[in-house]
């Protein structure tokens, strides 16, 4: 085929007006901004919140971006085979499949190895917890979030997943550093030449969201009542003319390989039995923060501002001073009451008594922590009352705390053979040299099965 003269000019032209590069922009790219960013652990997990997340999409055209903080990796698989990282590529494409479906598309992974147990610190430490955070930061610089939801970082009686508690972690650690510009600055930091190659320095912007919600895995829900918003399952989308449950458990059933959700949730649409399952539940918050208005209960979008708000650090921690000694409850316990202080959220501390839901005949490990702020050693025995049915493996000996130190102890009880739905405590007391230094107590109960703790 020959071209004229003229022609060739034509073309040669407009592929020089085609291949002109723009000029490098200095603003936030709007194709990632967001009014939710939703922080959860494992795809499937955004299933707790399906009937909300339906309707903010549906019928609220709201902008989600969604971070799972692993591929969930070490779960089972009611489908087929695969197993370990082969299972967490099919989970990745599952969970992409499945917020897909409520046209969620920006979607993110912080690579931690699913870590089943119910130890928040165990998954803190698995997830490498700086790097994650690092990558969390980023992401929330990147969308631009109004509002984060994220699972309560809190130890409660039910699935309890140490990896959902990380992810609560994680995401209100971000809410409080994304807007700070000394917080990973080279993030922040301006790049170079954006039009290179090799750039160092990511050119993103602090930003500070506006409120933060949480949701709970929890087996029972008594502790949640006006602690936040509820959204109803039951609710007809006005645009998609069925009840929010229905739109959740489609969306959850890409989640094939996860028996107790997306099988489920597939069975259940199958049989026209979607109100028998938890996607009939209406959606939970607790109010985490807000830096606007806001009303605890009131819509989670109720209140935000249109224009970005200037950063507002966190309270920090601070060291409380003592003049005896004392015995409370460490491990994620005692992390959580520091946790919440730093961050603000002192009214979230004992939100749920100190609890644990056991398997029959499973290990409950309580941690100790034995404070001594005197200038002696201070020695004592711990003593241990379980509940009926209940025997003790290790834990009620004597102890030795150096002056000025903190002692960790760990009483470790084995449940009995048969479930029982029916609160019990596990009652602690530490008696030093010079008398008695405090008691403790966690409330437990017996089920069927519980990840380990």
């Amino acid at each position: 085929m020959k071209f004229s003269l003229p022609l060739l000019a034509a073309l040669s032209l407009g592929s020089l007006l085609w291949c002109q590069i723009p000029s490098p922009s200095n603003l936030p790219d709007a194709r990632f901004k967001a009014d939710l960013l939703l922080v959860v652990a494992h795809p499937d997990d955004e299933s707790e919140i399906g009937a909300f997340l339906a309707k903010a999409a549906f019928d609220e055209h709201k902008r989600i971006a969604v971070v799972y903080g692993t591929r969930g990796n070490g779960g089972g698989n009611a489908i087929g085979e695969e197993q370990a990282a082969s299972l967490g590529a099919i989970r990745e494409i599952e969970g992409r499949r499945a917020l897909g479906f409520l046209g969620i598309t920006n979607v993110w992974f912080l690579d931690g190895p699913d870590t089943p147990g119910q130890d928040v610190l165990r998954s803190l430490e698995t997830w490498n917890h700086g790097r994650a955070l690092g990558k969390l930061v980023r992401l929330v610089r990147l969308t631009r979030p109004d509002v984060i939801a994220t699972w309560l970082p809190a130890y409660t009686a039910g699935e309890n997943h140490g990896d959902h508690q990380a992810a609560g972690v994680l995401a209100t650690e971000a809410f409080d550093l994304a807007g700070d510009p000394t917080q990973f600055p080279e993030q922040v930091a301006a790049p170079r030449d954006p039009r290179g190659i090799s750039n160092l320095t990511e050119g993103l912007h602090p930003w500070q969201a506006q409120k933060l919600y949480y949701f709970s895995d929890a087996s029972h829900f008594d502790f949640l009542k006006g602690k936040g918003p509820q959204y109803s399952a039951t609710e007809i989308s006005p645009s998609k003319h069925v009840a929010y449950e229905i739109l959740a458990a489609r969306s959850c059933a890409f989640h094939l390989t996860q028996s107790d959700s997306g099988y489920a949730a597939a069975k259940a649409l199958e049989n026209h039995t979607v109100d028998q399952t938890y996607f009939h539940q209406p959606s939970r918050f607790v109010f985490g923060k807000a830096h606007v208005d806001a009303n605890v209960t009131g819509d989670v979008f109720a209140a935000i501002k249109s224009d970005p708000i200037d950063y507002v650090p966190p309270p920090g921690y601070r060291v409380t001073s003592l003049s005896s000694p004392t015995l409370e409850l460490g491990g994620p316990w005692h992390f959580y009451r520091q946790f919440l202080q730093a961050h603000g959220m002192k009214r979230l501390i004992g939100l749920t008594p100190p609890e644990v839901e056991a398997g029959v005949s499973t290990r409950v490990t309580v941690p100790l922590l034995i404070v001594n702020p005197g200038s002696s050693a201070l020695h004592g025995k711990i003593s241990v009352d379980l509940p009926a049915g209940w025997t003790q493996e290790s834990g009620a000996d004597d102890f030795e705390v150096q002056a000025r130190q903190t002692l960790t102890k760990y009483v470790i009880a084995i449940a009995p053979a048969k479930t029982d739905a029916a609160w019990k405590d596990i009652k602690i007391h530490a008696d030093g040299d010079k008398g008695a230094i405090g008691q403790t107590a966690v409330r437990v109960r017996v089920v069927q099965w519980s990840l380990p703790q």
